[in-house]
């Protein structure tokens, strides 16, 4: 049993593309590429949380999972990555990730955990990816960069019976400090949307060049 996650935590991801679980405010955002995007407006932090339901047509499921827990290779597609790379601290295994903010904004930090499970679910081949910030890792904040303490992210996929993969993604940050709630709101969406844009149009269809020319021991 994983020391992060629960059995209920994988099922309920999965579940979400049979049944989407919109109820208690979730309002929708966009409609782009032949996915929907939801939010729900959290009043405590005055922050949105997403969901995000769909097809990405032209990669399978089993090659985007990869793409997802590929760390070396985000560094390669993703611009604001200043740091990016899995370590044990103290006997933990955790990610440590930086990012560049714009200028005038202190970058943010992340140590969080993550966990992939490939599900059998009567026949059905789903791969589901939970992860979430984990204050309990010992891993010292850098001086000038917020640490980042509330992040969670859940992604389920399938394949859409073709070349493509039905996708659900639940996601949520709270990048803290004093930057305007309506620039980090803005932020997050456009997080959202990325991920649709990006794992469909550059970095599944890229990935297998790039991990041919990667050495073995680096894959």
């Amino acid at each position: 049993m994983s020391p992060h996650f629960t059995d209920e935590e994988f099922q309920s991801a999965w579940r979400e593309l049979d049944e989407p679980q919109l109820e208690g405010g979730w309002e929708l955002f966009v409609e782009t590429m032949g996915v929907t995007i939801y939010r729900l407006y959290d009043k405590e932090t005055r922050l949105y949380e997403y969901k995000v339901f769909g097809v990405l047509a032209s990669c399978t499921a089993e090659l985007c999972a990869d793409v997802y827990m590929d760390l070396a290779y985000r560094k390669h597609w993703d611009k604001y990555v200043k740091e990016l790379y899995e370590k044990d601290f103290s006997g933990q295994t955790a990610i440590y990730w930086e990012v560049k903010y714009p200028l005038l904004l202190t970058n943010r930090d992340y140590v969080y955990v993550r966990e992939r499970r490939d599900l059998d679910v009567d026949g059905r081949k789903i791969s589901v990816i939970l992860a979430r910030s984990a204050a309990e890792i010992p891993c010292a904040e850098n001086s000038g960069v917020l640490r980042v303490k509330d992040y969670k992210q859940s992604v389920a996929l399938e394949s859409d019976g073709g070349c493509g993969t039905k996708v659900f993604m639940n996601y949520f940050d709270n990048p803290g400090g004093s930057i305007p709630t309506w620039l980090v709101n803005w932020a997050a969406g456009v997080s959202a949307r990325m991920f649709v844009s990006l794992e469909q149009s550059f970095s599944c269809n890229k990935y297998k060049d790039y991990a041919v020319i990667m050495k073995p021991s680096q894959l």
